[in-house]
């Protein structure tokens, strides 16, 4: 462990500007005073007998993931008498108000958007990336969702474990009989429907118009999270500075209105669960019972979605062991469709673009409040180990933030970090003023669900008039941010 402090004790020069330590003042002139003041932080001695409190994924939970992880840990440092446990808390409880009291975790896993609001509040410590095995294997761009700096001076607060983005999930026994004489132009053995979104269009409006009850692609629009790709596709992008400067808004930037027009489409061969959170609810059972051909979520449900699928086999009379195996085979996940670079659903043989996405690098990072700082920063790294990325991978199919690990794994999880790369991922901001931007985009993407249901009075009949509504959500973000807070 202690290869994990000398590097340290040089790279982090200002850490009492970043965390809550309630050690001695650090004297800026003095390094003497700065190295004593981290090594009551981090002195490179694992602390004993020491109960560690771990918050961590619901999903991991519940798929066991996370018991392997702390018995695994647990053996390994058991000689030290260091316990990891269940924080036995909601994965949304906020540290900031919990923490001061000593009801928070010593370590959280989080997305780096509620990971990084802890910074400004002194929450959590900063990290020793560069001293970890993990450092060299994860991108630049992953890091970047966990940097912070201090007077031009980088801080890495979390270390990442996984990316989450959206991706295509359909039925491959849904798709229809003479797909690859009809629906693969290009011939390269891929169904057209799940290349890009105009041949999805096509193949979910043919499905409504069918009259069997069945839907092709189904999606609650009104969830920023995912519809957002498509404004970001087209130009839009949340704040100025590649995402650091919330005095700039831009989800209405570029040609952002032809994104939403997109949506505005889609939302036609729906039905009106879209509107609301009803298709992410009833996502998984939908898709189990043929209901809907295809939705888009992240890869960390995928076993969810395998669990309902195989339980409606098993209800067809299939063994528990032919129902998962028959479920792998006919649940596909993919990347997202390309879009049409004029934004015409209904154009044939379009160019075609690639679809930037919202996402998010989760991981882990250390409370500023716990009394075990060094036996916490030894359990991040062993989360974070090859070994356990690979697990979490296999248990949850989620997609690796280390290089190794998405190579290894291959397919989907490294067209992802490939994605991630080519900045088609785009990272949600890891600032505090983030948390203005869901409401007033929610209420815009709710109306335009709604309005490709309205009959007489509908608000979006042109591109300049969904223009004109999204530059109202980024005046909305702006005074939430600038006039509102003052």
């Amino acid at each position: 462990m202690k290869r994990f402090f000398g590097l340290f004790l040089v790279v982090l020069l200002s850490v009492g500007q970043l965390t809550g330590c309630k050690s001695e003042a650090l004297d800026e002139k003095d390094p003497s005073a700065q190295t004593n003041a981290l090594k009551s932080i981090y002195n490179g001695e694992l602390e004993r007998n020491v109960t560690l409190r771990i918050l961590e994924n619901d999903t991991a939970i519940e798929q066991g993931y996370f018991k392997q992880l702390i018995d695994a840990f647990n053996e390994k440092y058991k000689d030290y008498g260091i316990v990891a446990v269940d924080a036995n808390m909601d994965q949304r409880s906020n540290l900031a108000d919990d923490g001061p009291y000593g009801y928070g975790p010593d370590v959280l896993y989080q997305a780096n958007d509620s990971i990084m609001k802890y910074v400004k509040g002194k929450h959590i410590y900063p990290i020793p990336a560069e001293s970890l095995e993990s450092f060299s294997q994860i991108p630049e761009n992953a890091w970047e969702a966990y940097k912070s700096e201090v007077d031009g001076k980088p801080y890495y607060m979390g270390v990442p474990v996984n990316v989450q983005t959206s991706m295509l999930f359909y039925r491959k026994d849904m798709l229809p009989k003479d797909w690859e004489t009809n629906w693969d132009d290009n011939k390269n053995k891929v169904p057209d429907m799940v290349e890009n979104w105009n041949a999805l269009y096509k193949y979910s409006k043919a499905t409504v118009e069918s009259g069997t009850g069945k839907y092709g692609y189904m999606r609650s629009l009104y969830d920023v999270y995912f519809s957002s790709g498509f404004l970001f596709s087209y130009g839009g992008y949340i704040f100025g500075d590649h995402n650091t400067n919330p005095k700039e808004v831009g989800l209405s930037a570029g040609n952002a209105e032809v994104g939403a027009n997109v949506l505005l489409k889609l939302a036609s061969v729906m039905n009106e669960e879209c509107i609301d959170d009803s298709i992410t609810v009833n996502g998984y059972s939908k898709i189990a019972d043929g209901t809907y051909f295809a939705t888009m979520t992240t890869p960390d449900v995928y076993t969810l979605f395998i669990k309902e699928l195989a339980l409606e086999y098993e209800k067809q009379g299939m063994s528990t062991e032919k129902a998962k195996a028959l479920a792998e085979e006919n649940l596909v996940v993919a990347g997202l469709p390309m879009l049409p670079a004029s934004g015409d659903l209904t154009e044939e043989n379009p160019e075609l673009i690639p679809q930037k996405a919202m996402g998010g690098i989760n991981g882990y990072a250390i409370s500023a409040y716990t009394k075990a700082p060094n036996a916490s920063l030894a359990f991040v790294e062993f989360a974070a180990s090859y070994e356990m990325i690979m697990k979490r991978q296999e248990l949850l199919g989620s997609i690796p933030a280390r290089s190794d690990a998405a190579k290894a794994v291959g397919g989907v999880s490294e067209i992802v970090f490939n994605n991630l790369n080519e900045g088609n991922v785009v990272v949600m901001p890891s600032i505090t003023e983030m948390v203005q931007v869901w409401s007033p985009s929610e209420t815009f993407f709710t109306d335009l669900a709604k309005d490709a249901f309205r009959t007489s009075d509908k608000k979006y009949t042109s591109l300049e008039e969904l223009k004109s509504g999204l530059k109202v959500v980024d005046q909305q973000i702006y005074d939430a941010i600038h006039t509102l807070s003052n």
